[in-house]
């Protein structure tokens, strides 16, 4: 039952990122002409700003995850370190590469060294990278996920670094679309409401996966009990 919700989720989720993708280049109104250098471009703002959405909810599994395992050693905690950093790999690299489109286009470059947003943001994506491939390459025990969840644990204090940066030092990335605080932010009725569909669908989406490398984590867990069961018994 918990595979079919999963897998519900993964499927409904990028259906509405499809659609989210769609409505954003052919059916959202375009942008001021004069606003931007490139107005075409911007419509990657409607994947880019959902997809960052759902890093920060895979960065808050990671983080609760790994808060779980050390300091209660506990299996759950485990599977949600897991997830949440796969999952946190997942939406950060979509992220940086629809920021780097825009960037390319907007500003002439695809990055900006300078801009703390971005970097703060890059040091989460690679941080996901480096506990994925960690995992992957180190073999299980108290020790590692120790290590892991350590670095979870401190890495998650980018989020909200990350968040306010654009508050504090907006240098190239531009400020909130939304919740600035001052009206600022704000966005017409359409392109509100394919933002909105794009949200949801990413949260929905990052929902199934996560659940979904839960679910294969504890498998993989069962089977390395039965292994060493079977060699213990050699």
């Amino acid at each position: 039952m918990a595979a079919r919700s999963a897998e519900a989720l993964l499927g409904f989720g990028f259906i509405g990122i499809m659609a989210t993708l769609f409505l954003g280049f052919q059916w959202a109104p375009s942008v001021s002409i004069d606003a931007f250098e490139s107005p075409a471009a911007q419509r990657i703002f409607y994947w880019h700003v959902p997809a960052a959405w759902a890093a920060f909810i895979a960065f808050g599994v990671l983080f609760l995850g790994s808060l779980m395992w050390f300091f209660k050693r506990s299996p759950l905690g485990w599977r949600l370190h897991v997830a949440g950093a796969e999952a946190g790999l997942a939406c950060g690299l979509i992220t940086v590469w629809s920021g780097c489109v825009w960037g390319a286009a907007e500003w002439g470059t695809p990055w900006d060294w300078t801009d703390v947003r971005l970097n703060t943001f890059g040091l989460l994506t690679l941080l996901a990278l480096f506990l994925v491939l960690g995992r992957q390459s180190q073999p299980d025990g108290i020790e590692t996920r120790d290590t892991f969840s350590t670095f979870g644990l401190y890495g998650f204090v980018l989020v909200p670094l990350t968040y306010i940066a654009t508050r504090i030092w907006e240098i190239r990335h531009p400020g909130p679309v939304i919740g600035s605080g001052d009206g600022s932010g704000s966005l017409s009725g359409d392109m509100a409401l394919v933002l909105l569909l794009g949200a949801i669908s990413f949260t929905v989406f990052i929902s199934g996966h996560i659940l979904m490398s839960m679910r294969i984590t504890g498998l993989e867990q069962r089977l390395e009990q039965v292994q060493h069961h079977i060699d213990g018994g050699k």
